[in-house]
């Protein structure tokens, strides 16, 4: 079951992660391998929205404990063909289920989701992270100082660095890349632990998920998908690679 926290201070902005830990020329050069190339290819959608891919199963979202283990068949099914890790895809998928069962006018899939997760930090895994089987990210990531340098923008200390481990400025936190401030405002507990952890797949997936929703409103929609997304982050070059990846996600195929 999950749970949001209390803040009711102003709304937060994500920060451009393209300049965060490099999401646009760090790991939006990597991408995920393809499949071989003896295999046939399947073709990728155009446009935005990007689909929603395969359908998760009904769930009790509010379930004791990890509500997200109800999809672990659903994503053992789909793992291997879109090159995504279990844990993350149950996260992507849950994320997506809390959504359309208590915002269902927004329309987010759980794809969208995972082309962001795989822009951000190949679902976890950047630099040699892993997530473990109840979510964790360890090592946990951290992007560069937001301290105005090229490229980058200026975000003074929100937190003490209590929550990012720099007292001088913001960096950019976790799986799904939150800066403190932001998460401050959005973050939720989507595993039931009772901690609201942006070193969580679970809790970063279902935030980015309140994120977008709230900031796109119809994401079924081409303006409302484009809207969101650039709220998250405010780049052509990002929007288009997030779109690329969820589409192939959409088709239950891995990205170029």
């Amino acid at each position: 079951m999950y749970r949001t926290t209390a803040k009711t201070s102003r709304p937060r902005r994500v920060v451009r992660v393209v300049a965060a830990i490099a999401a646009g020329t760090v790991l939006a050069g990597v991408g995920i391998a393809a499949c071989g190339s003896d295999e046939p290819k399947i073709a990728i959608p155009e446009g935005i929205p990007p689909g929603v891919g395969l359908p998760t199963p009904p769930i009790d979202i509010n379930a004791p404990g990890r509500s997200a283990d109800q999809l672990g068949d659903w994503a053992a099914g789909l793992s291997s063909d879109v090159g995504i890790g279990t844990t993350a895809l149950t996260a992507y998928g849950y994320a997506a289920a809390v959504m359309a069962e208590t915002l269902p006018g927004c329309g987010i899939g759980w794809t969208t989701l995972a082309g962001i997760g795989s822009v951000e930090s190949r679902h976890g895994t950047y630099d040699g992270s892993a997530v473990d089987a109840v979510g964790q990210v360890s090592p946990i990531i951290r992007g560069i100082p937001l301290d105005g340098g090229p490229g980058v923008a200026e975000i003074p200390d929100t937190d003490g660095g209590t929550m990012d481990g720099d007292s001088v400025h913001d960096r950019a936190m976790g799986p799904m890349q939150f800066i403190p401030e932001t998460w401050l405002k959005w973050g939720v507990d989507a595993n039931g632990d009772g901690r609201i952890d942006p070193d969580n797949i679970d809790d970063a997936a279902l935030t980015a998920a309140r994120y977008l929703c709230a900031r796109g409103g119809d994401l079924t929609t081409a303006a409302g998908w484009q809207q969101a997304l650039m709220a998250y982050n405010l780049s052509g070059d990002y929007l288009a690679l997030v779109r690329d990846r969820a589409s192939a996600y959409s088709v239950g195929t891995r990205p170029a």
